[in-house]
């Protein structure tokens, strides 16, 4: 399906490049297109280190499409620029985005390439909208950010929740995450640096809703909330402040679908009390050790970016999201849930979002855009058969 002013990306060499596939994260992604990938599938991996790349393709060469391998730089613009008008999809893992991202999101807006990250920090989505999306919008490139367990599960299980909710009514949802799962270095490197930047976060906020059209006729929201004992789950539940929330929000603004009153609020479910109080106080800790560079260095040095846990690890971690909808005297409650969330499980959402931009028959979207506004239904049927459920557990 064609989007206004698209750009002709018929004769690209690449349906997909994935940058900084000799990452941690990048290496799981780039073997789980390798099994997964459709017949026929150009696609290449991308980063700064010749090497590295070599001994990854070197083990990829035995899948019936093998990527080529393609040098690219966050220090050499061209070489981004480059690597974005090869491309239909370019789909990358170089992380923190804030402090390496930006040039890649520019190179794919002017290019009308359609962009997919693994992205979880406020400040870089807001930044590129205000500085990118205008243009994304005049060449057809999605800018599609946190296409990974930030927020793909949560941007589509409420997504998912709604559709079971009437039309047309006010609808509230409520989401309650748990994981049993070890963080990603990455992950943390953008916590980390998102706690020591609240400032400049704030302040990219800001610039946002200056330039963010109004909602006329309707309204979506996601309040910020106290912690509470949610009998609805049997748990105590924490707001979580992730970027979760806002996607949900950005994609009720964008779809009539969620209704004309909107409210979502995103929780950690923790069963016991002490657990809890634990988690309030080591968050406030790490908030306070960010604020100090002696501090911040030596955790930086502790989980570096780019590792990860053994495949027995991660084999047995999990998670699940369950929702909480209502809306028109009806009640639902729905659940998203999978395998290893911030490593196998996130790998297999930026493969599949990548796929499904380059692919799949849409909706007409352009600019910077959510998972459920550019993909909903088929990135949820896609991510359905790769083995993430997405279930409906009771209806009231």
């Amino acid at each position: 399906m064609s989007r206004p002013n698209e750009t002709d990306r018929s004769d690209r060499a690449y349906d997909i490049v994935l940058f900084g596939a000799t990452g941690f994260v990048g290496e799981l992604t780039a073997e789980y297109l390798a099994a997964h990938a459709p017949k026929g599938l150009r696609w290449a991996i991308a980063g700064r280190s010749p090497e590295k790349l070599d001994r990854l393709r070197e083990r990829l060469t035995g899948t019936p499409d093998a990527p080529d391998a393609l040098h690219a730089d966050v220090s050499d613009p061209e070489s981004l620029r480059e690597l974005a008008r090869r491309a239909r999809v370019v789909a990358t893992t170089v992380g923190p985005y804030v402090t390496y991202g930006e040039e890649l999101v520019a190179a794919c807006a002017d290019a009308g390439t359609d962009y997919v990250d693994l992205s979880g920090e406020p400040e870089f989505v807001d930044l590129t909208y205000v500085r990118h999306d205008a243009r994304a919008r005049e060449t057809g490139a999605r800018l599609v950010h946190a296409c990974g367990f930030d927020s793909v599960p949560h941007d589509l299980g409420a997504y998912f929740t709604v559709r079971q909710l009437p039309e047309g009514v006010p609808l509230r949802v409520d989401g309650f995450v748990r994981t049993q799962a070890m963080f990603s270095g990455g992950t943390f490197a953008s916590a980390l640096g998102q706690f020591a930047r609240g400032r400049q976060m704030l302040a990219a906020a800001r610039d946002r809703r200056r330039h963010e059209p109004r909602l006329v006729g309707r309204r979506a929201e996601a309040p910020p909330s106290a912690p509470r004992f949610a009998k609805e789950i049997g748990a105590w539940a924490l707001p979580l402040p992730t970027l979760d929330p806002q996607v949900v929000r950005r994609s009720a603004q964008a779809l009539e679908r969620y209704g004309p009153d909107f409210r979502y609020r995103h929780y950690a479910a923790v069963e016991r009390l002490p657990i809890a109080l634990g988690g309030v106080a080591a968050t406030g800790a790490l908030f306070a050790a960010a604020q100090l560079p002696p501090a911040r260095r030596w955790l930086s040095d502790r989980f570096k970016p780019g590792e990860g846990p053994s495949a027995a690890l991660r084999a047995k971690s999990w998670f699940s999201v369950r929702f909480v909808g209502e809306g028109g005297g009806r009640r639902v409650f729905t659940e998203v849930a999978g395998g290893d969330p911030g490593y196998g499980e996130t790998a297999k959402m930026l493969a599949e979002s990548a796929l499904s931009l380059a692919f799949d028959e849409l909706p007409e979207t352009a600019g910077q855009v959510t998972t459920a506004v550019a993909m909903g239904d088929a990135l949820t049927e896609r991510l359905r058969g790769a083995g993430i459920t997405f279930r409906v557990a009771a209806t009231l």
